[in-house]
């Protein structure tokens, strides 16, 4: 075997989706304000930090979402991070309807989106640029304002499942050992 993996054509959605939901995504909650007033939400699991000069972050909505058109139109959003402890609030604005907002308290933040009730942290954008990506768009958003609302675990989608981060070893250098300083000075 010349160890070359063979790619096979065309590649399948089944496939794809099988494979890429092994790479575990954040939670997020999309928000956003019409300028007619009404609320408009859309949760996403594609969610990145871009850039830090300036402030740049991205997601990747459907083509066919019926809410993206909704938020494009505020020209404004929050990305809300979902806690572990909001898997009903996920299937709420995961769900068909048109007023996902009723009933539930939330805060606008200073540029007008809706801040929802006990999330993680809350990113509020000015919507920078959008981009056709096959059957979804790449929307950046110029980070305005952020904060942590409460340091818990977020909402993590795995393998088709919610499920939170179990934190294995703390982050930070490796201790060096004797063996590797004796190596190093040779």
């Amino acid at each position: 075997m010349d160890g070359t993996i063979k790619l096979a054509e065309p590649i399948d959605g089944a496939t794809y989706r099988k494979v890429l939901g092994h790479y575990p995504t954040g939670v997020c909650v999309v928000t956003a304000v019409e300028p007619d007033g009404k609320c408009a939400a859309l949760v996403v699991g594609s969610f990145t930090s871009v850039s830090l000069d300036p402030p740049l972050v991205a997601f990747f909505p459907d083509r066919s979402s019926t809410s993206w058109p909704r938020i494009e139109r505020a020209g404004k959003f929050c990305v809300n991070v979902l806690g572990s402890h909001q898997q009903d609030l996920c299937r709420r604005f995961s769900a068909k309807g048109d007023d996902k907002f009723a009933g539930l308290d939330y805060a606008l933040s200073a540029n007008g989106s809706p801040v929802l009730q006990d999330v993680v942290a809350w990113i509020d954008c000015t919507l920078d640029a959008v981009h056709e990506a096959g059957d979804h768009f790449i929307v950046l958003g110029h980070v305005r304002e952020l904060d942590i609302v409460r340091a818990e675990q977020p909402l993590v989608f795995f393998r088709g499942q919610y499920g939170d981060f179990s934190p294995l070893v703390e982050c930070g250098p490796a201790p060096l050992s004797t063996a590797s300083l004796s190596q190093s000075k040779e």
